[in-house]
């Protein structure tokens, strides 16, 4: 792929993962709890859950876009409609504060690491947002398998640096979780990005 590509697909995933869901809530919610011992693991524990949702979304796609440009199109274009559904859901949520979920005192940083890690790689709704959002950014007259595993590389990436920056500022994080005005602002700045997304996808035609 271009490098133009490839950053644009950078700088997309570094906004995506900045906003807060499920495994921010959960390594924010630890990180105050456990303090400096807890962010080694989580940032670990991020990493491989994303890697392991990235793999389980991947199994066989990378066939599929390689082995037609009918279901690369069909694909695209039904990546493109969920991602927009994604943004529209998100500008209608406005300001809707997250809540940070409970997190029991774990015994170890094993234990610790196995809470996040699953948190991460079992939730469902990320499996099918990376089937969705890889494929806007691949060029099926290039090598498809080799052009998905590079942006998988570098959406862990992204994730594992942002998880590291949250632990890190746990404390004002969970502040600026709690603000309404700070959510609205995650809200409208991430539904935006993904109509974006969504209307380029769809309206983008692969030769």
């Amino acid at each position: 792929m271009s490098l133009e590509t490839w950053l644009a697909f950078l700088g997309a995933s570094a906004l995506l993962v900045m906003l807060p869901g499920p495994t921010i809530l959960t390594v924010i919610s630890y990180s105050i709890t456990h303090g400096k011992s807890a962010r080694l693991p989580l940032v670990l524990a991020v990493a491989l859950g994303d890697s392991t949702a990235l793999v389980l979304s991947l199994l066989g796609l990378g066939a599929l876009l390689a082995t037609s440009a009918f279901w690369f199109t069909v694909v695209k274009t039904a990546g493109g409609l969920y991602l927009l559904y994604l943004g529209i859901k998100l500008l209608r949520a406005g300001v809707s504060p997250a809540t940070l979920p409970k997190t029991e005192a774990v015994g170890s940083r094993w234990k610790l690491f196995a809470n996040t890690y699953l948190v991460t790689a079992l939730n469902p709704k990320g499996m099918i947002f990376f089937v969705a959002f890889l494929p806007q950014f691949i060029d099926p007259a290039g090598d498809v398998t080799r052009q998905l595993w590079m942006l998988s590389a570098t959406f862990v990436a992204c994730a594992g640096i942002n998880a590291a920056a949250y632990a890190v500022f746990a404390g004002s994080a969970r502040r600026l979780l709690a603000s309404p005005r700070a959510q609205r602002g995650f809200n409208l700045g991430g539904g935006a990005m993904l109509s974006a997304a969504g209307v380029w996808a769809m309206l983008a035609r692969r030769v």
